[in-house]
């Protein structure tokens, strides 16, 4: 089926873990046009990869979203976001720990602060993961775009055991809940 495009878009950019696993699940959604795996919320200009997982440098691994609004909301989003990691874990998902790893929303507009400031205050009254929401949401500034090899991973080394063992279990996970929102 064709996605058929209102040309008006806006951009998320979001914080969950290892950047593959996030750029897999998102590229899988309706409304969704691009998504670029990058670094966001540290101090140094340009970063690699390998300088992001020193834990040095305040970079995030994160996802850049370009999404169209009149198909899928911001706070559709935010719903699989929170349901695709673990947002109670400070600095780790699953064997991924340090900063670069931290659960994170960083915001493009008020409109989108208070949305998941909202949302994560609703998540925590509701106790919906059984320990509050630690995920940070703070103003976007600057986001990098990660090396090449790091663009479309899941799609491009489907036979890699890192993909085989964390990022298929975790997609066939959204597409069982998230059936409705799939391309």
């Amino acid at each position: 089926m064709t996605q058929i495009s209102s040309g008006q878009t806006e951009t998320a950019t979001f914080g969950g873990g290892c950047f593959w696993c996030t750029e897999a699940i998102f590229k899988s959604l309706k409304g969704v046009e691009t998504v670029e795996s990058g670094y966001s919320g540290g101090k140094l200009k340009n970063p690699t990869y390998k300088e992001v997982c020193t834990g040095e440098t305040g970079h995030a691994e994160v996802i850049q979203i370009t999404f169209d609004p009149k198909v899928i909301g911001f706070r559709e989003l935010l719903e699989v976001f929170w349901e695709t990691h673990d947002p109670t874990s400070l600095n780790q998902q699953g064997a991924d720990r340090g900063t670069q790893y931290r659960s994170v929303v960083f915001y493009h507009s008020p409109e989108q602060k208070e949305t998941a400031e909202k949302y994560k205050a609703e998540l925590n009254k509701e106790n919906v993961f059984g320990k509050p929401v630690v995920t940070e949401i703070t103003a976007f500034d600057k986001f990098y775009t990660a090396e090449s090899y790091h663009q479309d991973y899941f799609a491009n080394n489907r036979s890699q055991g890192y993909c085989q063992f964390v990022i298929v279990p975790k997609l066939e996970k959204f597409k069982k809940i998230f059936k409705d929102k799939l391309k």
